[in-house]
């Protein structure tokens, strides 16, 4: 970055749990969506890591807030802080002044008009000068490789934190798509439940998150199953210290229902997918990105039920961000996205 370039350009995922921001089509900033602030001023005390590691063990003066429930801005203010500190970490790196920045940001494909304002109005505030919008699934279709203005159908199942987004694209275009809220957060609300439910153990959602990463999976008989992961926590009766082991099959019980709303959401989406594109779908399988491809034998689970096979994207953490960045080189032959 020279001294005399005026226009800085960055490319926002604004996730639930994640926000990822792209600068030079290199990863500048992964950081979980978690801000903090002082309660008596309102100032802003931390943001993404930093904040996330104060979340649940805060005093009274200090309050954690994720800005994003289901995918859409939650908390206007926060939001606008932590995009405002998050594009900090980008341009502390290069410059003596704030440059005007020109913005593509990542939204679910679900919003209504008043969840795309609220996104373009935070952006703004926090500083930025162009700001233009793409829908997840196809900056995750984009991310993955496939060829989204090509006359033919290709099918992007994006789970996220806050949102699950189904969408067929074909021609640079959402032919059908279905938005659900349920997604990564349900999940780890799934886990906490069941715990205190079956274990009388407490858990936090920090530790919730934990078994879904370490012990999550989809189908109650894998072919590589992870060791138990052991929970310590207080008892909910005595309050006692207990330590419970924790197997895979458990957790694929206690998301189950979640899962299913899931499969059912991508019937639903191919119901009313033309049967051209239907074609096109079934020849070149399914593509399933957002953290939620991570886990364990979802892939194969959803492949036996509906009959048409599914990919992980190589990167399914990023591919909303790294789709959002090529976006961002091509504003001007994309006309799909929003301003």
């Amino acid at each position: 970055m020279g001294l005399f370039s005026f226009t800085q350009e960055i490319a926002i995922d604004l996730g639930t749990a994640n926000t990822v921001i792209i600068h030079n089509d290199k990863i500048v900033v992964d950081e979980p969506s978690v801000v903090a602030l002082d309660k008596r001023t309102d100032k802003l005390l931390a943001v993404g890591e930093k904040a996330r590691l104060m979340h649940g063990k805060t005093h009274e003066n200090i309050r954690t807030i994720r800005p994003l429930r289901d995918g859409v801005i939650a908390d206007f203010y926060a939001a606008e802080q932590m995009i405002r500190g998050m594009v900090k970490m980008v341009s502390s790196k290069s410059h003596w002044f704030s440059p005007s920045l020109r913005m593509v940001i990542g939204i679910p494909s679900g919003s209504t008009e008043v969840e795309i304002r609220a996104v373009r109005d935070s952006s703004e505030h926090a500083g930025g000068r162009d700001v233009y919008m793409i829908y997840e699934p196809m900056a995750a279709a984009i991310g993955i490789g496939l060829d989204v203005q090509a006359p033919e159908g290709n099918m992007i199942v994006d789970i996220g934190g806050g949102t699950t987004e189904i969408a067929v694209i074909s021609l640079g275009g959402i032919v059908s798509n279905n938005s659900i809220r349920v997604a990564g957060d349900d999940l780890t609300n799934d886990i906490q439940e069941y715990m205190g439910r079956q274990h009388n153990v407490k858990v936090g959602e920090r530790t919730a998150e934990l078994i879904k990463i370490n012990v999550g999976s989809a189908l109650t008989e894998l072919d590589n199953p992870p060791e138990d992961y052991v929970v310590h926590g207080p008892n909910r009766m005595t309050a006692l210290p207990m330590e419970v082991p924790i197997s895979y099959q458990e957790i694929a019980h206690c998301i189950e229902k979640s899962i299913s709303k899931i499969e059912a959401a991508v019937l639903n989406a191919l119901e009313h997918t033309p049967p051209e594109l239907y074609a096109d779908i079934v020849r070149n399988g399914i593509w399933l990105a957002g953290g939620g491809a991570l886990l364990r034998g979802l892939d194969k689970r959803l492949t036996d039920k509906i009959g048409i096979p599914f990919h992980i994207a190589e990167d399914p953490l990023h591919a909303v961000a790294k789709g959002t960045g090529v976006a961002l080189k091509n504003i001007d032959q994309f006309s799909f996205l929003i301003r």
